[in-house]
Formats: structure tokens, C-alpha cells, sequence
């Protein structure tokens, strides 16, 4: 069990459990070398006691780390502590993508395309590198208050895959989202993602999952034999350019599904377009349950029933009583032995004991010494002492001296035993000017929550907003320079900074969009569409959609109209086309 206030691989201080599963317990630690918040996922135990899952999990996390994109949370480093693995990861204060779905029942065709698109962005670069997640759910997609999506648990969820089936309580979270392939172990390719995301999607529009059962194998056997139930039964009038994207990603045969990411994310760009509403329904090319196994004839496996009965017959015929008596002997042979070596090792473990035995003596008690004058007592009396020593939190013996031994003190040991000094550790905290420093809050919560110290964070509304940064601390309830303890309460004030979107599509033009971009530090992406409809310029999509938070860092979307070009004119009288020779 890992306590507050605990390091972790003597670099990553426990702040407060975040959340827990059925594989691994997330914490919220400060990574004291960085100076930043973090998060830490645990394996947990009967994991971590899998070695083969062990050394795939550290593979596989280790290959994720060095998968870099803003929809995706980024993998600090893995490690092992203690015979505790874990892995750091970037911290993320947003929500599950499944708590969303149980407040809002679904979401909106416009906010599920821009999910959607997120998340395929995000593991296009995976698959770029023939990264596969293999366990895309609700559960592993975190969205932050702009918006932002995240895919989570990149090698966690890889490694899971080798052991998940024998693992109720993990299965039953993903067998939901499991594509046919792996439900049949053929094993995942890109495309099962491919899959996972169509019946996410598929969710996020209707509330429901389209297979249900009383168990997983239930649910695994709907994937491969039962078609995707009709979204149009939920959604009567959903676009049915919609609808394809779902139909070509839950396909059943991988040859029908999109070939990676990429391939997906380029067809949702378009899916609200004009031209594409009321496209033709997909069909599939190649066959969808196609089941190659040849079936034994009835005849045939009555044949080999009845030829294993003969077989049976013939050994049984086999056994004579010759072969019995030489049995009977050879477990006469071995009782004997076995009796012998139960005497032998009877003897060994009660006597050798009362020959080697040697005198044990108590462990002086050392509180309160410095650590030269413990070593020495300790030393005196003929114990070893280890080359480290460790501190503890200890208000009651002076800063630097010895609070306590291991093993403690009274306990007997025997003479040269490795005594281990615990020094004590003044645990006050002396409060900082985060008003000066400019310090953003979670950074300083992050260092006085190690300490055991209780933070209130409020908004506070402010004049000149330009002044500050979000999330910059602006006052705080304690002045800097005094002492604070384990268990009491400062409270940090940053200012109240709300930003939307407007809807750019009433008026806005190019320019006026990169300014606005530019003075919130947003990555604008511009698509210029021919359109003939619409005067050139006109804004006709942008991937945030009006009232949502602006947050910095985040990436948009707009999609401008642009002139089409000019097919040449022909002369009816001269037969030659204007700029044709």
C-alpha cells in the first residue's frame, strides 16, 4: 500500500490516490528533480508478480514513451521500486470520457466528430509507428474543460493484451470495444483500433453499447456473429455520411475497415460537408462472415470417437500383472527413501541450530544521539552499521540526530547484525512567495501537498485580466516566510479568466481568426475548401465549436471558402478552348 507523503524510486513524492482499477492504482506525486506534478500508475500486485507480463509491460510502455502528440498523454518513464513497476506519465486534470457519458446520457454529432478526430490524430502517429493501443474505451480517453481529448494507458493497455482474457475484472471493461479478430485470437493489427473506435463512436451518438450479455464470452461471440446494430433505430436522421464511418470502422472483415488511423481521420474531416450528407450507404466489398474452417461430417467424428474407444480398450488389455507387481516394488523403493530423508532432514533442521547458535543481545536505545555517538554505542556493543541512513519525520528529537534503528531498539539480534539509522527530519514547511514568482497553482500545491499540507484553491475575480496567466496564484492566505505543519491549510487565490470561442462563422475573417488565435497561444490550422456557393473567405467550419473554453496550447480547426477554379471555355466557332493550343 503506497502512503502520502511516500517517494517513489527515491524522485516521485505520493501527493494523494487519484483513482483505482482492476490493474493498477493512479496517484498524484510531485517529481522533486523536475519540479512538476505528475502522474503515477502501480501495478498492482498480482500483476507485478507475472514476469512475463512484467517484461512486456516495461517493452511496451518504454516503446509508448516515445510516442510525442497533444492527443495523446505522454510517458515520462518506467520503472520498478521496491518490486512496485509503475510508470510516469504526464498529469491531466480533466475527466473520463465515460463519466461525461454517464452525466450527459450522449453528446452531440458536431462534439463526437471533434472527439473522434482528436483521438484519431492522435493514434495516427501510433500507427505511424506500428504502435497498436489494442484497448480503446471510454475509460482511456480523458477530456480536459477546453476540450482537448487524450488517449491514455499507451503500453499499459499492450500489455494487458497477452493476459486480459483470463482477467474478469479487466475484460469485462473491454470486451465491449473488442474487434472479432482478437475476440477469435487471431491477434489485434491497426485496424482493431479501428474497430474500437467505430463502436466508441457508435456510443457516444446513441448512450448504448451495441452488444450486451451476462458475460464476456457472451459479449465477444455478439462481435463475431451478430451485425452492428442500425444507428438509425437511435438516430433517424443522422447524416448517413455519419453512419459510413461507422459502418466501414465496426466492419467484421479487417479488408472492409479503414487501413489505419490516418485513413480514418481524413474521411472524418469531411463527414459534415455538403457534398457528403446523403452519400450512398457504405457497402462492403469483401465478405463479412466468412467462416473458412471446413466442418468435420458427422460420420468422421463418430469414427475418431470410436477409434479412441478402441485405443482405450487395447492399453487397457496392456496392463498385465507383471506390470502391476513392478509397480508395487518401485513404490516400496521410493517409500522407504522418502522416510530415510525426512529423518535426515528432521535432524538437520533441530540440531544444527543448537551447534551454531549464537548469543543475541539487546539493541541499545540511541534516540537523541547524533549519529557519530550512535554509530559508536552502537559499534561497542558489536553491531555493523549500514552505509545509509534514511530520515523520518520527527517534531519530538532535534533536526539531525537519530530518531530511531532498524531493527529497533530492544530487540535482540545477534553480534554483527546491520543496524539502519533513521535521522530525524524537521517536516516544517517554510511558505513561499508564489504571488512573486508568478508560480502557477498546480506546481505550488504540488509542493505543499508533499508536505502533509492541506490547499484550498479559489478564483477570485480581477480587473485587468490581461495581466495574468490562468491558473497564475495571485494571493495567498499565509505570507511568505512563515512556517507551516503536516495538516494545516493555506488557501491560493488565481483569477477568475474565462475565455470562449466565438462563432467565427458570423462575420469573421482570416485575420481577424489569427489574432485571435495568436493572442491566446492557439495553434491555428487553416483548410481552404472551393466552394461556389459562398463568397471567398467565408468561414464554413471551425473544430471548437462557440462557448467553449479557451484553453492555451489547444489546437483549431478552421475550414475557409475559396474560389474554384475556372474551367476553360470552349469557341463553338473556332474549336479551340480559350488557353488550350
Amino acid at each position: 500500500m503506497i502512503m502520502k507523503g511516500q517517494k517513489i524510486n527515491d524522485r516521485y513524492q505520493i501527493i494523494k490516490s487519484i483513482g483505482e482499477g482492476g490493474m493498477a492504482n493512479v496517484y498524484l506525486a510531485y517529481d522533486t528533480i523536475l519540479d512538476r506534478n505528475v502522474a503515477v500508475k502501480v501495478l498492482r500486485g498480482d500483476l507485478s508478480s507475472d514476469e512475463k507480463f512484467v517484461r512486456r509491460f516495461q517493452r511496451e510502455a518504454l516503446s509508448a514513451s516515445s510516442l510525442s502528440h497533444p492527443n495523446i498523454v505522454e510517458v515520462y518513464d518506467v520503472g520498478e521500486d521496491n518490486n512496485q513497476y509503475y510508470i510516469v506519465m504526464e498529469y491531466i486534470e480533466g475527466k473520463q470520457l465515460k463519466d461525461v457519458l454517464r452525466k450527459r446520457g450522449k453528446l452531440t454529432i458536431t462534439e463526437v466528430i471533434d472527439i473522434m478526430q482528436q483521438i484519431a490524430d492522435g493514434l495516427s502517429v501510433a500507427h505511424d509507428s506500428y504502435i497498436i493501443h489494442r484497448d480503446i474505451k471510454p475509460q482511456n480517453i480523458m477530456i480536459l474543460e477546453n476540450g482537448l481529448v487524450k488517449i491514455t494507458d499507451f503500453g499499459i493497455a499492450m500489455a494487458m493484451n497477452s493476459t486480459q482474457l483470463t482477467q474478469t475484472n479487466s475484460v469485462m471493461g473491454s470486451v465491449h470495444y473488442l474487434p472479432p479478430e482478437q475476440a477469435n485470437g487471431s491477434g489485434s493489427t491497426l485496424k482493431s483500433d479501428i474497430y474500437s473506435m467505430g463502436i466508441l463512436m457508435y456510443e457516444l451518438l446513441t448512450g448504448k453499447l451495441p452488444y450486451k450479455g451476462e458475460n464476456a464470452v457472451e459479449i465477444a461471440l455478439k462481435h463475431l456473429k451478430e451485425p452492428l446494430p442500425s444507428i438509425r433505430d437511435e438516430i433517424p436522421d443522422i447524416p448517413q455520411s455519419v453512419e459510413n464511418v461507422i459502418l466501414r470502422a465496426t466492419a467484421k472483415n479487417p479488408k472492409n475497415r479503414y487501413n489505419d488511423a490516418r485513413e480514418m481521420l481524413e474521411d472524418l474531416k469531411t463527414v459534415m460537408d455538403d457534398s457528403r450528407i446523403n452519400e450512398p450507404r457504405y457497402e462492403f466489398k469483401y465478405e463479412e462472415f466468412d467462416d473458412e474452417k471446413p466442418r468435420k461430417k458427422k460420420e468422421e467424428v463418430v469414427k475418431e470417437k470410436n477409434l479412441e474407444k478402441d485405443d482405450d480398450e487395447v492399453l487397457v488389455k496392456q496392463i498385465t500383472n507383471t506390470d502391476i507387481k513392478k509397480q508395487n516394488k518401485l513404490l516400496i523403493a521410493l517409500t522407504i527413501i522418502f522416510t530415510a530423508l525426512v529423518i535426515i532432514i528432521t535432524s538437520i533442521v533441530v540440531l544444527l541450530p543448537r551447534l551454531t547458535t549464537q548469543e543475541e543481545i539487546k539493541i541499545p536505545d540511541v534516540r537523541g544521539l547524533s549519529e557519530q555517538e550512535a554509530i559508536e554505542k552502537l559499534q561497542n556493543e558489536g553491531f555493523e552499521i549500514a552505509e545509509d541512513t534514511k530520515e523520518v519525520s520527527d517534531d519530538e528529537v532535534e533536526e539531525g540526530r537519530v530518531a530511531k534503528t532498524s531493527p529497533s531498539a530492544g530487540a535482540k539480534r545477534t553480534k554483527g547484525t546491520e543496524i539502519t539509522l533513521h535521522i530525524a527530519k524537521n517536516n516544517d514547511y517554510t511558505v513561499e512567495d508564489f504571488v512573486t514568482e508568478k508560480a502557477n497553482y498546480l506546481t505550488a500545491q504540488g509542493k505543499l501537498e508533499a508536505y502533509g499540507i492541506y490547499v484550498i484553491i479559489k478564483k477570485k475575480d480581477v480587473d485587468k485580466k490581461d495581466e495574468y496567466t490562468d491558473g497564475q496564484v495571485i494571493e495567498q492566505s499565509v505570507e511568505p516566510g512563515k512556517k507551516l505543519k503536516e495538516k494545516d491549510t493555506i488557501t491560493l487565490y488565481i483569477p477568475n479568466i474565462v475565455t470562449e470561442y466565438p462563432n467565427f462563422k458570423e462575420g469573421f475573417t482570416v485575420q481577424e481568426i489569427e489574432n485571435f488565435c495568436e493572442q491566446y497561444n492557439i495553434d491555428c490550422k487553416f483548410e481552404r475548401v472551393p466552394n461556389a456557393e459562398v463568397e471567398a473567405g467565408t468561414i464554413l467550419y471551425q473544430s471548437k465549436p462557440e462557448g467553449y473554453t479557451v484553453t492555451s496550447g489547444a489546437t483549431l480547426t478552421i475550414r475557409v471558402a475559396e474560389k474554384p477554379e475556372e474551367e476553360p471555355e470552349c469557341n463553338p466557332l473556332e474549336e479551340v478552348c480559350d488557353g488550350m493550343e
